[in-house]
């Protein structure tokens, strides 16, 4: 229920942010709305599309899409409000972000896949969204050329299957342990404006 709850507040922090990317893109409604549901549910759908999930959870669940589609809406008619409260969309950003890295890896592992997938599948439902997003407006994705992002999923990732070779026991540990280390690695990253070296 809990993990539930934080994946739709993460898909709504990832919607919200796909719904302003549109906006200051200059896309008209249409284009809001589309990437707000693009980035919302963009990582589920590449995840479930890789692990033969069909239908996928999104469709599945129109809750998701519906969510999105609010937050879209909101942007519409209210992305200057919104824009106030950005720390607060960037903190709910990172927990979505831990909770998509978790549920990527629980579906991953459900599916008997190895530790590779386990790590690969949790990081593209984390930032698959975005990257989405950004190829539609144009843009380099933003998790290839800035910010402590993908790495912070990579690392959860990471952390999710190597608890998993030790014990196949305290699965629900392994899960908050996972969401956690994600989301403090992310606003971690926030705050000391971390990023990985480019190359000059």
């Amino acid at each position: 229920m809990i993990i539930t709850i934080l994946d739709l507040l993460g898909t709504f922090a990832f919607a919200i942010i796909g719904g302003v990317k549109a906006a200051r893109r200059g896309m008209d409604w249409f284009g809001v709305i589309v990437l707000s549901i693009v980035t919302g549910t963009g990582g589920g759908l590449i995840r479930d599309a890789l692990l033969g999930n069909h239908p996928p959870l999104a469709f599945n669940k129109p809750a998701y899409v519906i969510l999105c589609i609010f937050a879209g809406v909101l942007v519409i008619v209210a992305q200057n409000k919104i824009t106030k409260y950005w720390l607060l969309v960037m903190i709910i950003d990172a927990i979505g972000l831990g909770t998509f890295t978790a549920i990527g890896a629980i579906h991953t592992e459900n599916a008997g896949a190895g530790g590779v997938a386990i790590i690969c599948i949790a990081v593209l439902t984390a930032v698959g969204g975005g990257m989405l997003r950004d190829i539609l407006a144009n843009e380099i994705p933003q998790v290839l050329k800035s910010d402590f992002y993908a790495t912070a999923a990579l690392i959860g990732g990471f952390f999710f299957w190597i608890f998993g070779l030790f014990t196949a026991e305290h699965h629900a540990i392994k899960v908050v342990g996972t969401i956690t280390i994600t989301i403090i690695l992310r606003l971690y990253a926030m705050y000391a404006k971390l990023g990985l070296p480019k190359v000059r």
